[in-house]
């Protein structure tokens, strides 16, 4: 029947309507709040294109992991920032290092109350700054890289980390490291696999926070912006390869392919929010453009519609705070 009898405004009536019929909701366990820890630091610093973002020192790193976990977030994910870096990125393989020395004190802090990450890849250690290690004539050696992700990801297990996150979209990496991980006894260690992940021009606040060295670009191993097949066929290679988790990164520009991605595999799906996302919103709301708090959670909202079960986001533990007193 048409109107006036067929009324759907009456399940928008007031707010208690509006809960009871939604459809998508947001669950604070499902959110992964990143978290970047520099070598040498006292206190934390703050990072001038991520508002309200820090770099945390060794005690504040434990201290926001403690309040993330009391927020009620699923995971954190971390970054190393190292003080020195070389060629080869070796501060991401040395125990002693920034990471894995953060990894630790994370667990020793929070132990299984929420899922501990780490990011797996060399850009932050290297002094070029990409991803992997280089030729002679300056190019990424894939097969080179993968055996230093091999090391690395066998250095963060033995940290006592719960996921590990290979991000530099070398081919065959989720194989390598399932394999280096089984081999060294931690068969426990999830794979978390940033199966898709685009050359964007939306990382730019992230270089600022990990103090990134990198000169060119990355184009010839993350994914062209246009391409959506292609990275259906990375998905379906990464599990294959044993992902127990997979990603897209960046998030908003690409709900699209979140959701071409929720229908083409049976394991969980990410996504990660970054930070050139989170900084337009806050300058945004800076200026009084927006309303700040119904942005980020309209945002998040859209990024669980695409599909995504598991969402990165700088705005991870004023979000679970938000959505517990909503819910």
């Amino acid at each position: 029947m048409p109107y006036p009898e067929i009324r759907p405004r009456r399940l928008r009536r007031n707010a208690a309507v509006r809960r009871l019929v939604s459809e998508t909701r947001v669950d604070p366990a499902e959110l992964v709040v990143p978290m970047f820890v520099k070598e040498g630091l006292t206190e934390p610093r703050a990072i001038a294109s991520l508002p309200g973002v820090l770099q945390h020192s060794r005690d504040s790193l434990r201290k926001a992991a403690a309040e993330a976990v009391q927020a009620g977030v699923g995971g954190i994910m971390l970054f190393g920032v190292p003080a020195t870096r070389d060629e080869t990125g070796a501060g991401g393989i040395d125990p002693a290092g920034v990471l894995n020395t953060a990894i630790r004190d994370v667990i020793a802090e929070v132990g299984d109350a929420t899922v501990v990450m780490s990011d797996l890849c060399l850009d932050e250690f290297t002094s070029h700054g990409h991803c992997g290690l280089l030729t002679p004539d300056g190019g990424v050696d894939n097969d080179a890289t993968l055996a230093a992700y091999a090391d690395m990801a066998v250095a963060q297990a033995a940290a006592g980390v719960h996921v590990v996150g290979p991000s530099g979209m070398m081919d065959g990496q989720v194989g390598v490291v399932r394999k280096a991980l089984d081999a060294a006894g931690h068969q426990d260690v999830s794979v978390l696999a940033y199966a898709v992940k685009y050359a964007s021009a939306f990382y730019g606040p992230f270089r600022d926070a990990v103090e990134s060295a990198l000169e060119g670009d990355r184009r010839t191993y993350q994914q062209d912006p246009a391409n959506l097949r292609e990275s259906l066929r990375e998905v379906e290679l990464d599990v294959a390869e044993g992902a127990d988790m997979v990603m897209v990164k960046p998030a908003l520009p690409y709900l699209d392919v979140v959701s071409a991605v929720r229908a083409a595999v049976d394991v969980p799906v990410a996504a990660y929010q970054v930070s050139g996302e989170y900084a337009m919103v806050e300058a945004a709301a800076a200026n009084g453009w927006i309303d700040r708090e119904r942005v980020m959670l309209e945002t998040l909202t859209s990024i669980r519609r695409a599909g995504a079960q598991i969402i990165l986001t700088y705005w991870a533990v004023e979000a679970a705070q938000l959505l517990r007193e909503l819910y």
